[in-house]
């Protein structure tokens, strides 16, 4: 990590990462990329569907292989990249006859190491497998949900799922948010941890940095009128008045209280639920 100078207000208390330590400096593949209008939370009548979002900086979207169809041909990393579209690295891929892919790099992963997507692949670092074939206690990453449907589960920076349990078929998954899942032992997955942990560690110092990612500022519920939000209204400085946390529509957020659907069809699937509320560590 790299803390700033305060040479200015905007530096002052920001912390960054340190690119050139960990990528590659080449620039991406003209192939792979492409354009095209970002998602800016508008509808096609140009109305606000979804807060906090747009603006920001343009940006060209690199195609990131997340299906990994390509079976039993060795592939070596060659690049280490920055992509603006994800917190995690990206790196480009060339397997041995030739085609060349994007793929989310693991942790500690370096240009030239090899990897290999096969149903008995070694237990190695990037190499990637069926669930029924990966140890109890490996870290995993890219995890699919259903097989052949492609990477789900686990692909932000510093995210990894862990195999707890072999049972019936399945392969019980401790989550990222600590939720235990059955996935099928047919479904694939990658070995390792989501490259750029560090990323959780980032301070960006100043508003504006956020404006240049593409997030609008977000306004407390207390501060709105009684017409814009459950917590509006009231003289001076006031508390939300409830009980329980709303969101701007009234529906129940945050602070341990459940928000999923009572019939969600993949309930039969969660072993044991996700820890909410406060984080203690």
């Amino acid at each position: 990590m790299k803390i700033h100078r305060p040479t200015s207000n905007g530096q002052r208390g920001r912390v960054s990462i340190e690119f050139k330590k960990v990528l590659s400096g080449h620039a991406p593949k003209k192939s792979l990329l492409k354009g095209g209008k970002r998602g800016v939370g508008r509808n096609n009548a140009g109305r606000i569907t979804m807060r906090h979002r747009g603006g920001g900086h343009k940006r060209l979207q690199r195609d990131v292989d997340f299906l990994f169809n390509k079976h039993n041909i060795p592939a070596k990393v060659t690049t280490i990249e920055y992509d603006p579209n994800r917190s995690a690295f990206i790196a480009l891929a060339v397997y041995a006859d030739g085609e060349q892919r994007y793929v989310v790099v693991p942790k500690n992963m370096q240009p030239g190491t090899p990897f290999i997507v096969a149903e008995n692949a070694p237990i190695a670092v990037g190499n990637r497998l069926q669930l029924a074939n990966v140890p109890i206690g490996t870290f995993i990453y890219n995890i699919e949900l259903k097989p052949q449907g492609g990477a789900k589960i686990a692909r932000s920076a510093g995210n990894y799922g862990e195999v707890i349990a072999h049972d019936a078929g399945y392969v019980h998954i401790k989550m990222p948010s600590s939720e235990v899942r059955k996935v099928l032992g047919k479904a694939w997955a990658s070995v390792g941890e989501v490259s750029n942990d560090e990323n959780r560690l980032v301070n960006k110092g100043k508003a504006g940095r956020n404006r240049w990612l593409g997030i609008r500022p977000t306004v407390r519920g207390s501060a709105m009128n009684p017409v814009d939000h459950p917590y509006g209204g009231g003289e001076g400085r006031q508390g939300r008045g409830r009980r329980r946390a709303l969101t701007k529509w009234g529906r129940p957020v945050g602070k341990g209280q459940k928000s999923r659907r009572a019939r969600k069809y993949s309930n039969d699937l969660i072993v044991r639920r996700r820890k909410v509320g406060k984080r203690t560590s």
